[in-house]
């Protein structure tokens, strides 16, 4: 038989002041009764589990062996609980599901309060500085050990081969070179994501800026055979850092004279970088006429060290770090990237600002 403390907490279970009680909780809560029904839920759990119903079986809601398996073992043991549940669709989600009892004062439980707390994030993070130190440490470890090798080549068997020694030499300069590189964006990335939820004020004007880096630019494009369409005659002032802007400038057009051009293309050898405004935005735009990139690939780009192609990327002196540093830059900015390109017909990068806030008079 029942005694009167469970069926006054059974009787509470259901009641309005149970429906308050969750409802003020942050994270999906529900608190399902002896019967395995949901007793009460706040609306990020309905928002989250769209067939969950109060009154119906818990089950219909969350259609999760774990989480019912783990809610039966607390209500035999009053011991809290808490188990891993993932959504695969829409999207993939991942949830701690921590389940807890509600007991009367001599220990009798008569329902579980379920809460879930969303990991997707965390998980994401934790994934990306995974793979961030696993590719650092990749990217850096290659030219690391051709240094040593070259070192122990010219102190051995080339120690008296001059021939052999230069080009050694060349080579070890060329290796050192690109872990200078690969240290510097990493370290800009850093400097980058220290100040990020600090949005820049300094106006800046973004046409100029981006004169300045085709001016710079303009004769590794020629050794290239790259000829730099600008378009870029009005002022465009926005609010932002310079020298992060001129990053972001140099990189999208470095990347498509190096990248996005080939000698078979209607348009050879151009590469067209225009700076325009709306009412509220400045944007740069650099389009080419190359191959293209695979539709898989765009959504990546801006990934650390992802790379379209790898060897041909190393081969140019490409450190993988370029677009996620401009990603980064315009974020801090309020601003995006958007990216479109289509296979054989080229590729479009366009960094879009803020326009400097007018002051009221």
């Amino acid at each position: 038989m029942r005694s009167a403390d469970a069926q006054s907490l059974a009787d509470l279970v259901g009641s309005p002041f149970a429906s308050q009680l969750v409802g003020a909780m942050p994270e999906p809560a529900i608190i399902v009764g002896p019967d395995e029904r949901a007793a009460a839920a706040n609306k990020p759990a309905l928002e989250l589990l769209p067939g969950l119903r109060v009154g119906d079986p818990f089950v219909l809601g969350l259609r999760a062996p774990d989480v019912i398996d783990a809610r039966r073992r607390v209500m035999a043991s009053g011991e809290a609980e808490t188990v891993q549940w993932s959504e695969r669709v829409p999207v993939e989600r991942l949830f701690d599901v921590c389940v807890a009892p509600l007991k009367t004062p001599d220990g009798e439980v008569v329902a579980t309060l379920i809460t879930l707390r969303d990991q997707t994030e965390a998980r994401r993070v934790e994934r990306l500085r995974v793979d961030f130190i696993a590719n650092a440490s990749h990217e850096l470890r290659t030219p690391l050990a051709s240094l040593v090798g070259f070192i122990e080549t010219l102190q051995g068997s080339a120690h008296d081969d001059p021939k052999a020694r230069d080009r050694f030499l060349a080579i070890m300069r060329e290796q050192g070179r690109r872990m200078a590189r690969l240290i510097e964006d990493l370290l800009s990335l850093s400097r980058i994501e220290q100040k990020q939820h600090v949005r820049p004020e300094t106006i800046v004007d973004l046409a100029q800026t981006t004169r300045s880096v085709v001016d710079a630019l303009t004769p590794m494009a020629e050794d290239l055979g790259v000829e730099i369409r600008l378009s870029a005659a009005e002022p465009v002032m926005v609010a932002g850092d310079r020298d992060e802007l001129l990053r972001v400038a140099e990189n999208l057009i470095e990347n498509a004279i190096k990248y996005g051009v080939r000698a078979d293309s209607d348009a050879a050898g151009v590469v067209e970088v225009a700076v325009s405004m709306t009412e509220k935005e400045g944007s740069l735009s650099v389009r080419d006429y190359g191959y293209g990139i695979a539709p898989e690939h765009l959504p990546r780009l801006t990934e650390r060290f992802y790379r379209v192609d790898a060897t041909q990327s190393r081969a140019k002196n490409g450190t993988g770090l370029g677009l996620a540093i401009v990603k980064h830059i315009l974020t801090r900015h309020r601003g995006r990237l958007t990216i479109t390109s289509r296979v054989n017909q080229g590729s479009s990068f366009v960094a879009t600002v803020p326009l400097q806030q007018k002051t009221k008079p």
